[in-house]
C-alpha cells in the first residue's frame, strides 16, 4: 500500500499553531528582556517584518488598504490599555495630588498639537486642516506602548512621579485629543460646505463630549464597584475572583459612552479610575488588572506583528527628506521642549522633569485617531504619505525609547534611593511579565 504524504499543512493549523507560539512568547519575552536595553515591542516589529518578508506571505497589512480595520483594532487595544492603566494607579484622583497631570494635559499636549500642526503645514506642505489631523494623531502619548514607563500593578507601590505623570497622562490625553481630531473633520467638512462650525464644535465635540465622557464613565466605574465590592456578600462580583469583569466594565463603558456620543476613551478611563477607588486595597483589584494586562499584551503584540509586516510591505515609501527631518523634531525636539515647558514650576527636580519630557512614547493611539480622521473626511490627498508620516514616528518612537527605557528608569530608581536589582524588587511596571506581588 502506497502512502503518500501531504506536505503543505492547512491554513488553520499553522494558525493555531502560530497562536500559541505567540502567546508563548508573550508570557516569556519580557521576563527575559527585563534588564537589556531592549523592549518588547521592538522584538514584535522584527518578527512581524521576518513572517511578512517570506515568499509565501502574501497579505500586505498596509493601513490605508484596510482603514475600517486599522480604526476598529487599534481602537480595541486602546481601550483595553487605558482600563489596565486606569486599575493600577494608586493614588486618589483629585487636582492637587493630579497636578503633574493637568500640566501635561493642559500644557503640553496642545503646545504639540499646534506645534505638529505648523510643521505639517508649513515644512511638510500639508494644507492645514491636514496638518491639524497630524498634529492631534500625533501629539498624544500612548497608553499601550507607554506600559514600560508607568506604574506597577495595583497595590505594588511603584508610583514614583515620573511613572503616575506618564501613566496619568497616557490615560487622559487621549480623550482630550479627540476635540482637535473633531476639529480637523469639521473643517475640512466646512471648506466644502461652506456650513458654520465653531458653535456646533464648542459645544458638542468639546463641551458636551467630555462632559458626558466623564460623567458617563463615573457612573458606570460606581455601578460596577456596587456590583462587585459592596451588594450582599454571596452575589458580589469579587467572590468569583474573575477578572473577566474589568473586561466587561471595558465593553460597557465604550459602548454606552459611544451610544450617548461622547468620548469612549475618556469614559473607559475614569471608569477605571472609578472602579478602582470603590475599595482601593481588595485583592481582586489585581486579578483584574492582571486580565487586562494580558489580553492588552496579546493584542499589542498582534498589532505590532502587523505594524512589521506593513513596514516590509512599502509602509515608509512615500517618505521625503522632509518628513524625516518633520518626524526627527516631532519627536527629539517638540515633545521634550514642550514636556518642559509644561513642568515649569512643578516641584519635581530636573532628572524626573526630563524623563517626564522624554518619554513622550507615540504609537496605537496615533494609528486610531489617524485611521478614524482619514475615515471621516472625503477625499484626503496623499493618504499613503500621512500613513508613512505616521509609520515613522511610531517606529523612531519605539527604537528610541525601547532602547533607552530600562537604562533611564533604573538610573532613576538608583537616583531616588531604589535598588532595581535587589531580589524582592518588583519587575519594571507595564509589559514586563507576569506580576509578582509582595
Amino acid at each position: 500500500m502506497n502512502l503518500s504524504l501531504e506536505w503543505a499543512p492547512d491554513p488553520y493549523i499553522l494558525v493555531l499553531t502560530g497562536a500559541g507560539l505567540l502567546i508563548a512568547l508573550v508570557a516569556w519575552l519580557p521576563l527575559a528582556l527585563k534588564r537589556l536595553p531592549l523592549s518588547l515591542p521592538i522584538v514584535c516589529i522584527g518578527l512581524g517584518a521576518a513572517i511578512f518578508a517570506l515568499p509565501a506571505v502574501t497579505l500586505r497589512p498596509l493601513p490605508m488598504h484596510h482603514p475600517e480595520i486599522a480604526e476598529r483594532f487599534s481602537e480595541f487595544v486602546v481601550i483595553i490599555a487605558l482600563m489596565g492603566a486606569g486599575l493600577k494607579i494608586d493614588r486618589v484622583f483629585g487636582f492637587r495630588p493630579w497636578s503633574v497631570s493637568w500640566r501635561l494635559i493642559a500644557i503640553t499636549m496642545p503646545l504639540g498639537i499646534v506645534a505638529i500642526t505648523l510643521i505639517a503645514g508649513l515644512w511638510i506642505g500639508l494644507s492645514w486642516t491636514v496638518a491639524l489631523l497630524l498634529g492631534a494623531s500625533l501629539a498624544p502619548t500612548d497608553p499601550v506602548l507607554a506600559a514600560d514607563v508607568q506604574v506597577g500593578p495595583p497595590k505594588t507601590g511603584e508610583e514614583d512621579e515620573v511613572r503616575f505623570g506618564l501613566t496619568s497622562e497616557a490615560g487622559l490625553n487621549d480623550g482630550f485629543a479627540f476635540p482637535f481630531v473633531h476639529l480637523a473633520i469639521v473643517l475640512w467638512a466646512a471648506s466644502r460646505t461652506g456650513e458654520p462650525w465653531l458653535r456646533e464644535w464648542l459645544t458638542y465635540n468639546v463641551v458636551w463630549e467630555i462632559a458626558a465622557g466623564t460623567a458617563a464613565g463615573y457612573g458606570i466605574g460606581r455601578l460596577f464597584g456596587w456590583l462587585t465590592f459592596h451588594v450582599p456578600a454571596k452575589t458580589k462580583l469579587a467572590k468569583t475572583g474573575d477578572g473577566l469583569i474589568a473586561l466587561s466594565a471595558t465593553f460597557v463603558s465604550y459602548g454606552f459612552s459611544e451610544i450617548i456620543h461622547c468620548y469612549g476613551f475618556l469614559a473607559v478611563f475614569v471608569t477605571a479610575l472609578t472602579f478602582r477607588h470603590a475599595n482601593r486595597d481588595h485583592d481582586f483589584q489585581v486579578h483584574m488588572h492582571e486580565l487586562t494586562e494580558q489580553i492588552e499584551r496579546i493584542a499589542m503584540m498582534v498589532l505590532l506583528l502587523l505594524f512589521g509586516g506593513a513596514i516590509v510591505s512599502g509602509l515608509l515609501a512615500p517618505l521625503g527628506w522632509r518628513d524625516v527631518v518633520a518626524v526627527l523634531a516631532i519627536l527629539l525636539v517638540i515633545r521634550p521642549v514642550t514636556g518642559l515647558l509644561g513642568l515649569l514650576g512643578h516641584r519635581a527636580d530636573w532628572s524626573e522633569r526630563l524623563t517626564l519630557a522624554f518619554f513622550g512614547i507615540r504609537g496605537v493611539g496615533s494609528v486610531y485617531y489617524l485611521a478614524y480622521g482619514l475615515n471621516h473626511m472625503d477625499g484626503v490627498p496623499d493618504t499613503e504619505r500621512l500613513w508613512a508620516i505616521v509609520g515613522l514616528v511610531i517606529l523612531v518612537s519605539i527604537l528610541m525609547h525601547g532602547l533607552t527605557v530600562t537604562p533611564i528608569m533604573r538610573q532613576l530608581d538608583r537616583i531616588q534611593g531604589r535598588d532595581p536589582d535587589a531580589d524582592d524588587a518588583t519587575p519594571p511596571p507595564g509589559l514586563q511579565g507576569p506580576a509578582q506581588h509582595r
